[in-house]
């Protein structure tokens, strides 16, 4: 036995500490800065272990999380939490592990709310640029050695125009312990920024109330939640799930209401029912559908229709598919581990033999009319410009990947969890090159649907901010929308709809508009008729945006008849609650610019708001032919509007006295606005 004195074994002591210094050094080195955005959390203390509370699945713990971002857009570091213009985010949480089958894994992903101080109240705060909410996740990426999937899926989902949740890469400490790189996400959830519906409650058990806003997924069981329903599928069974209202808050009869709105698309889907007033077109928003489909079958999503599978539906809306949800086993990835190779290129994911989803997904697909819109749309988002193109996709893949090329490093070091990301990348290419090539030799002709003719209705007048007045409590129940045909013949409003979602409106079946008339949507039917003199066509569910709203007029199929997309910022007109209403000056004119627009005063649409002139004399009312205006003013400008808001006849006059022809007015009542040196003046005129 080799015996060494003290003074070698002290020596060696010496050398053993001086090494665990280095390592523990080079270890608190690993990770002092990145190019991305940095979250640490750190859990509350366990007065029973004196440690910080290990995160669980359930219950919650309380941590305390900074989120380090320079707002220049320059690298983190560490040593910048103590600068408050560094930090993003500063607060109380509480977090838990998340997922199903990724929680055997030994990276964990996570969810948290975001508290007030008071570790109760949720705290709505905006995270790295998004907007403000209180529910978010830490998606850890689980099973794509990518690291990319998700981010690439729900990018492309928010190009084609949909939600999908926003994501942001970031790099995680939680107790001090580097985790890797993860996904800062949205939760999916009701809200004007996320899933903008309106939420349901227990008491809506009635039209109009009942009919929305509803959130059902069709997923697995294994997060505890009940079954809601069953639907077969051509390969199984699918499970459906309420998400909102939650499972324990779903009342009898609005289970009811729900389920029947699948049903209903169950049985017209395989009847080939096309019909715009009773067949699927009158349940579902079909570009949702299709932009749903497309989004899936470009990814071959192994979890597709049958897992994760979101639906929503607002008040008085349509059915909706979407947001896209967890695509990490896509472009060519699965569970090959547990022998799963589904991920194919040369397969549609609704009709493989596992799990499909429900049978309409495939009725769907088989319906000539839907087919032809199908490949009409992905044949478009195929073009050049357009985001599905396959050199888009390349470059986003290779942006992205760029992105987190410092910090895959790490995280490989930390997980062993990417053993050859470039290989990866580059089978994922290959694998959507051969997959857009397979999707549109497979897609067949769009020239049954290419050409649809629409019927030309135009937005001419929107009310969104209506300014506070005297005797009206809400002034967002003065809203109103106003909607011209400008054809020469009658069109039939059955099946057209507002398809964006932020307000809802489906026109009656077999509704109609003349020719060269207009109609008037109100958000209140009761204020519009007190403020405004005159019945609205219809009321349409939710208000207006005051700031900014895409408002898109289409018909059964989600054709586009008309689209306007209002800011209150200039360029466009002032009608931000100063009394005025965004006008069109032509109907012939592009209503999707600022310069097509005026702001005017509501008093063109009322009858009389200001108090009777004594210096203007009107007669005779009611009036045969002739109407004669005596003014002590100059007059500058007068109106004539019909009941609808149609203008009649409008003239500058610059005199005291004139006279308006009436006799070819139909009988009825009509508003005569005048301008003059003192302002409007409005008079109510009866035609006899």
């Amino acid at each position: 036995m080799n015996i060494q004195s003290p003074k070698s074994n002290l020596l060696y002591q010496l050398i053993v500490m001086a090494m665990f210094l280095y390592v523990a050094q080079v270890q608190s080195q690993v990770f002092t800065s990145s190019n991305l955005p940095i979250v640490i959390i750190n859990t509350d203390i366990d007065p029973n272990t004196n440690q910080p509370f290990a995160i669980q699945d359930d219950p919650r713990v309380l941590a305390a999380m900074k989120i380090i971002k320079r707002p220049d857009g320059t690298r983190n570091f560490l040593t910048d939490q103590n600068t408050a213009s560094f930090i993003d985010y500063q607060g109380r949480i509480n977090i838990e592990i998340r997922g199903s089958s990724s929680q055997d894994l030994p990276k964990k992903g996570y969810g948290f709310t975001t508290l007030e101080a008071d570790n109760v109240s949720n705290d709505n705060v905006s995270l790295l640029d998004m907007p403000s909410e209180n529910d978010w996740i830490l998606n850890g990426l689980a099973f794509d050695p990518s690291l990319i999937r998700d981010y690439l899926s729900y990018n492309l989902s928010c190009q084609l125009g949909n939600y999908a949740p926003r994501t942001v890469f970031c790099e995680v400490i939680i107790n001090g312990s580097y985790q890797g790189l993860y996904l800062l996400q949205e939760k999916i959830k009701a809200d004007s920024k996320r899933v903008n519906i309106l939420k349901i409650t227990a008491a809506d058990n009635a039209n109009p109330n009942i009919t929305g806003g509803y959130i059902t997924k069709a997923d697995k069981t294994t997060g505890g939640d009940p079954v809601a329903w069953t639907m077969s599928s051509y390969a199984g069974e699918t499970n459906f799930i309420h998400d909102l209202p939650k499972p324990e808050e779903v009342t009898a009869q609005q289970q009811t209401y729900i389920y029947a709105q699948f049903a209903n698309l169950e049985t017209t889907s395989h009847a080939n029912n096309i019909n715009i007033s009773s067949g699927y077109p009158s349940i579902i928003d079909v570009p949702s559908f299709i932009d749903f489909m497309i989004i899936n079958e470009l990814a071959s999503n192994a979890d597709g229709y049958q897992l994760s599978t979101y639906f929503h539906k607002d008040r008085n809306g349509k059915l909706r598919a979407g947001p896209i949800w967890d695509f990490n086993l896509t472009y060519g990835n699965d569970l090959f581990q547990w022998g799963f190779d589904r991920s194919r290129t040369d397969i549609w994911q609704f009709s493989n033999g596992d799990n499909e989803g429900a049978k309409f997904w495939r009725d769907l697909f088989t319906n000539p009319t839907y087919k032809c819109y199908l490949s009409k749309r992905w044949n478009a988002l195929q073009q050049s410009d357009q985001p599905l193109n396959f050199e888009a996709l390349k470059a986003l893949i290779d942006a992205t990947v760029n992105t987190i090329a410092e910090a895959k490093v790490r995280e490989h070091a930390k997980w062993g969890t990417i053993p050859n990301q470039a290989l990866e990348i580059e089978n994922m290419k290959a694998f959507l090159e051969q997959r857009i090539l397979w999707i549109t030799s497979n897609l067949g002709s769009f020239s049954a649907c290419n050409s649809v003719v629409v019927p030309q209705l135009v937005i001419d007048k929107i009310n969104y901010h209506p300014g506070t007045i005297t005797g009206f409590n809400e002034s967002d129940d003065l809203e109103f929308i106003s909607i011209k045909n400008t054809q020469s013949t009658t069109v039939n409003l059955t099946g057209i709809y507002f398809k964006e979602l932020g307000i809802t409106y489906k026109f009656p079946n077999n509704a109609t508009i003349a020719a060269n008339q207009s109609i008037y949507l109100a958000s209140n039917l009761n204020q519009f008729q007190s403020r405004y003199g005159f019945t609205a066509f219809g009321q349409f569910t939710r208000n207006l945006s005051n700031s900014t709203q895409k408002l898109v007029l289409a018909d059964a199929f989600g054709n586009t008849i008309d689209t306007v997309e209002y800011l209150d910022d200039a360029p466009w007109p002032d009608a931000d609650g100063n009394g005025k209403f965004l006008q069109l000056t032509d109907s012939s004119l592009d209503n999707s610019l600022a310069s097509s627009w005026v702001a005017t005063d509501e008093v063109t649409l009322s009858t009389p708001t200001f108090a009777s002139s004594n210096s203007m004399h009107i007669s005779p009312n009611p009036v045969s032919n002739v109407l004669t205006i005596v003014s002590a003013n100059q007059i500058e400008k007068f109106q004539v509007f019909d009941v609808l808001g149609n203008l009649m006849f409008s003239a500058n006059q610059k005199e005291k006295n004139f006279k308006i022809d009436c006799s070819a007015f139909a009988k009825g009542i009509y508003i005569l606005t005048v301008l003059d040196e003192t302002g409007w003046y409005s008079k109510k005129i009866i035609k006899q």
